[in-house]
């Protein structure tokens, strides 16, 4: 089996994500160069981190953490890229087996009980073929040992993208697009919400809006990148 899949390797060899050079037998996603030089925000380990600013006087959440800062025309955004538009799903699993072992070694989110990504709409979803946080969630599931819930929050109507809008005009967007299938079901638990890649936060406030109708709820929030 190896010895075919050596051959493979000889004729479609792995390349890196970030640089397309073809991957050494150790290197997995991205090479060891790409790797040390992409940006990482060790939020993790910090309290009062940007992510958590970013929501002050806004929701009150827990805690906030994101693996890499994104830059645009950087390694980060060309990571996203590939992982939003190209199907390049295994790159969500190697972000989040990355930060979720960075999550287990700061101890400060030792007690969340389950992770709730922020939901595409389904006639998106379906065009698409998948939510760009599924691989991602499930890969913090399995690091943090706690259920991933897909489905339990629902976004009512799809909308256009926010690249280019102002924070006011995401706000307004995004009001009230999100509803809870299920709020017994997340009764009295510290949800793990998680998104891509945090800008102005606008989605993530509206998707903590509709989760805390749920009763005795708290919220954290985790992302793959942190727009700087």
């Amino acid at each position: 089996m190896k010895l075919l899949k050596d051959i493979f390797n000889v004729f479609y060899p792995d390349i890196c994500l970030c640089c397309n050079t073809t991957l050494t037998t150790n290197e997995h996603i991205i090479c060891l160069f790409c790797r040390n030089d992409l940006p990482i925000t060790n939020f993790c380990f910090e309290t009062n981190n940007l992510v958590e600013k970013t929501f002050y006087g806004r929701i009150p959440i827990e805690k906030g953490t994101a693996l890499f800062y994104f830059l645009k025309k950087g390694k980060t955004q060309q990571l996203m890229h590939r992982l939003k538009y190209k199907g390049n799903q295994e790159i969500g699993t190697f972000i989040g087996d990355w930060l979720g072992e960075n999550m287990l070694l700061s101890e400060r989110f030792h007690d969340i009980d389950c992770i709730i990504p922020v939901p595409l709409h389904y006639k998106k979803q379906r065009k698409r073929g998948y939510n760009q946080v599924s691989t991602f969630g499930i890969s913090l599931s399995k690091i943090l040992k706690i259920p991933y819930y897909e489905g339990v929050l629902q976004r009512k109507t799809a909308t256009n993208t926010q690249t280019k809008l102002i924070r006011f005009d995401r706000w307004k967007n995004v009001k009230e697009l999100f509803h809870v299938e299920n709020t017994n079901e997340l009764s009295n638990k510290h949800i793990l919400l998680i998104d891509d890649i945090i800008t102005t936060g606008a989605t993530l406030e509206a998707c903590y809006l509709a989760l805390n109708k749920c009763e005795n709820i708290k919220i954290s929030i985790a992302s793959m990148a942190y727009t700087k």
